[in-house]
């Protein structure tokens, strides 16, 4: 049994593969043994592969390695089963490498554009095989923090679905301009996306995914597990 851990800016999602494929995920709001062991006390785990996004606490380390025989913690010294070009391959989001890998063993021989949106949306690149590399944009929650922030007068806004558009008041105006603003972005990256390139496939995956598949004007296919997958495909490429 395989134990996969993606530690994010806003939580640890926990994933658990056998032989089959994936048999249970759970997402945690904070790092707590207890719930951890409530969720894997039916499982035996052998292999364990934890990414993290943000610096790893030794207590965190230290449970997950007690977890299971074979230890690996996804970083610049780990194998990947296709080139990465990547000029500074340390700084690169380990959670970004994982969607790649994800991306490559579920769509083999296809471009793809890999649409991450959480608190961060990262658009990624995986042609003819190989990771050429990617974009780093403010995502939802970043872009209406920054405008109640860096202003005195605008309020914090909630993402929503109900909106007018234009804003016929502040609040409107503020969700529309951001969550709007998202959607062009993010249609403009698939449309030019799609000119470049022949036989290609958007993916979408990240916390606010769901919340924008349906808005995105070419329907990307959404995986919320994408970053899981890839983590426990490298995992295995790496025992």
């Amino acid at each position: 049994m395989n134990l996969v851990a993606d530690i994010g800016n806003t939580s640890i999602k926990l994933a658990l593969y056998g032989p089959e494929g994936k048999i249970a995920t759970r997402r945690f709001d904070v790092f707590d043994e207890k719930e951890f062991g409530n969720f894997l006390c039916e499982y035996e785990t052998q292999k364990v592969i934890v990414s993290s996004v943000r610096r790893l606490p030794e207590e965190y380390s230290e449970y997950f390695r007690k977890k299971a025989k074979f230890f690996h913690l996804l970083g610049p010294n780990s194998k990947i089963p296709f080139p990465v070009e990547y000029e500074t391959y340390e700084t690169l989001g380990t959670d970004r490498i994982a969607a790649a890998a994800g991306a490559f063993i579920t769509f083999p021989g296809k471009n793809c554009l890999i649409i991450d949106a959480g608190s961060a949306i990262t658009y990624d690149f995986m042609i003819d095989g190989r990771f050429k590399g990617g974009n780093i944009s403010p995502g939802i929650n970043m872009r209406f923090r920054a405008l109640n922030r860096f202003t005195d007068a605008l309020p914090l806004v909630q993402k929503r679905h109900g909106f007018s558009d234009p804003g016929r008041n502040t609040t409107d105006a503020i969700a529309a301009g951001v969550i709007s603003g998202v959607i062009y972005e993010i249609n403009e990256y698939i449309r030019t996306f799609e000119e470049k390139h022949e036989n290609t496939v958007i993916l979408l995956t990240g916390g606010d995914g769901e919340f924008l598949h349906d808005k995105i004007k070419n329907k990307p296919v959404y995986m919320p597990d994408l970053v899981i997958d890839g983590l426990n495909f490298i995992l295995e490429y790496n025992v």
